[in-house]
């Protein structure tokens, strides 16, 4: 037996096999060929399995998510017929005489930049579908098979480390835990983890090795610890530990339908943080009052080009009815810092945290938060939908958010399409933010603290770094002292404030949220009942 100890990032125990995330090898080598007729017909092959891969996925997200969001795999089978494209690879195997591989990375690369370079932002957003469909082609050819987990029963998923774009895209329930060689406790990904309701460890080391894939384990995402090849002794801990928290869990679903009130009488709202529409479902079963945070942005991650306006709307019309009257609030593009999107174009940033993301891509790129905002407006009239502005620094911002607003309305308007302007909080996560809370009360219905980004730049912390782990101190008096005074702002203007935040799900800053008057916290679906728990059994005097 091999026993491995890392961080939890979420409890729970989980018992199956390993399977090791695969990813596509894409490192590409020129070589001399001779028979360049034999090269070319060995790229048309491929080309014509491509063809074939992407006319089954057609297929399938036909049937998972509809004609409109299936349609981007027509766009990329017409790519690979694309004569200019088709043309371009040819060439360059049968002029410089090379391996298709590199002349299709090199038409690819080529292909990319042009389009990325035109001033059209349709034009612009083919750069990432070029490059999708050169990947795909040199995966064939090299025989790199998909990235993903190959797995005909769940499993214990295992890498160095996996983004955020990785973890939404994998079939979850295939998934019953998490296992990573490296990552930080406060990394998107960890994140994901705890929304998702999955067992986590992660920081095992380079113990985790490849060589155990296919291996029997047990994982305690209580302890931070997972066992390979686990002993018959251990199996047997495993199972009971599973079992009694299985047990724990059913004594918890005792308290649904109740109210989120104190002994003293103070209620509280608790609500739901989740990433996309398959999450709802998670929501409704842990009775949690409504969402506090939709996460707009995996409709982007998921996305291989951004999502129409129409493709938004009936995601975000879906999630207001079928909460059925219950607040949904859907935060906008939240895109940068560890989630990157590719056909955004974003460039490589030194402090990524500090740079181009959330509401400043929106503000400078007015038309792609025009067709988020088109898509929030016209969904408000199907539900309770609240729309929430991350990354806020400045009354300047809000608004500069405010005349998009109004042009947005004023289009509607004009095109007699039905649509209701929702009620508009922002995201309190800087320091700035905080300190100008008084003035930003006035401007906004309500406030929802992120309190993962306000602890990393309060305490000028990459929460992505795992070497600062022992440094990040969610529990640090000048993080609670931000909180206190923001939710004592927005009172005094006769607005709400929320903690949507990881924070939000600490059970031992509970009874001190309820205490400094916090009026919602919103926290992963798997946590709402164990917040009602400890609602429920305190009293909230001072």
């Amino acid at each position: 037996m091999i026993t491995l100890s890392g961080k939890s990032v979420f409890g729970g125990v989980a018992i199956g096999k390993i399977a090791f995330y695969k990813r596509q090898e894409k490192q590409v080598r020129r070589y001399h060929v001779e028979d360049t007729e034999a090269e070319v017909a060995r790229f048309e092959e491929a080309q014509e399995t491509a063809i074939a891969q992407l006319g089954e996925l057609y297929d399938k997200a036909m049937e998972d998510v509809g004609e409109a969001n299936a349609a981007i795999f027509e766009v990329h089978q017409m790519m690979l017929m694309d004569l200019d494209y088709v043309d371009s690879i040819k060439n360059i195997i049968t002029t410089q005489e090379v391996n298709a591989e590199y002349a299709v990375a090199t038409t690819g690369d080529n292909f990319s930049q042009m389009f990325a370079s035109m001033d059209d932002a349709y034009m612009q957003g083919r750069a990432a579908d070029v490059k999708d469909v050169s990947d795909r082609l040199l995966g064939i050819l090299s025989d790199a098979g998909e990235s993903g987990v190959v797995a005909d029963e769940p499993v214990i998923v295992a890498a160095d480390d996996l983004v955020p774009s990785e973890t939404v895209q994998l079939d979850k329930s295939k998934v019953l835990a998490f296992a990573t060689m490296y990552g930080s406790a406060n990394s998107h990904t960890a994140i994901l983890a705890r929304t998702m309701n999955i067992p986590a460890v992660i920081g095992l080391g380079e113990g985790l090795a490849k060589e155990y894939d296919g291996h029997m384990a047990a994982i305690d995402g209580f302890t931070g610890t997972i066992y390979i090849d686990p002993d018959e002794e251990t199996m047997k801990a495993m199972t009971e530990k599973r079992e009694e928290d299985r047990r724990q869990k059913t004594l918890l679903e005792e308290l649904k339908g109740k109210e989120n009130v104190t002994l003293s009488g103070q209620k509280i709202n608790v609500y739901a943080n989740i990433g996309n529409l398959s999450d709802v479902g998670a929501v409704l079963k842990n009775d949690a009052g409504g969402i506090g945070l939709f996460r707009s942005e995996f409709l982007y991650l998921e996305s291989e080009d951004f999502p129409t306006e129409e493709q938004q709307f009936q995601v975000y019309k879906q999630v207001a009815e079928n909460m059925a009257g219950k607040k949904v609030i859907i935060r906008t593009l939240d895109i940068g810092a560890d989630k990157q999107v590719d056909y955004f174009n974003l460039g490589k940033e030194e402090n990524p945290a500090l740079g181009y993301r959330a509401i400043r891509i929106c503000l400078k790129q007015p038309e792609i938060f025009k067709a988020q905002l088109r898509a929030l407006f016209r969904a408000a009239v199907y539900g309770n939908l609240s729309v929430m502005y991350p990354m806020i620094t400045s009354t300047e911002e809000v608004e500069k958010i405010y005349a998009i607003v109004a042009e947005v309305e004023e289009e509607l308007k004009k095109q007699e399409v039905q649509y209701k302007i929702p009620e508009q909080g922002i995201m309190i996560e800087t320091p700035a933010a905080v300190m100008i809370s008084d003035r930003l009360a006035e401007m906004v219905d309500f406030f929802s603290i992120g309190t993962n980004d306000l602890t990393q730049y309060t305490l000028a912390i990459d929460r992505q770094n795992e070497q600062l782990d022992d440094f990040y101190n969610p529990h640090h008096e000048a993080v609670l002292r931000m909180i206190r005074m923001v939710v004592e702002n927005a009172h005094k203007c006769g607005k709400w404030a929320g903690i949507c935040g990881e924070l939000g799900a600490d059970l031992t800053l509970t009874e001190q949220f309820v205490r400094m008057g916090v009026d919602e916290l919103s926290v992963a679906p798997s946590m709402i009942l164990k917040l009602r728990k400890i609602v429920r059994e305190m009293k909230a005097e001072e």
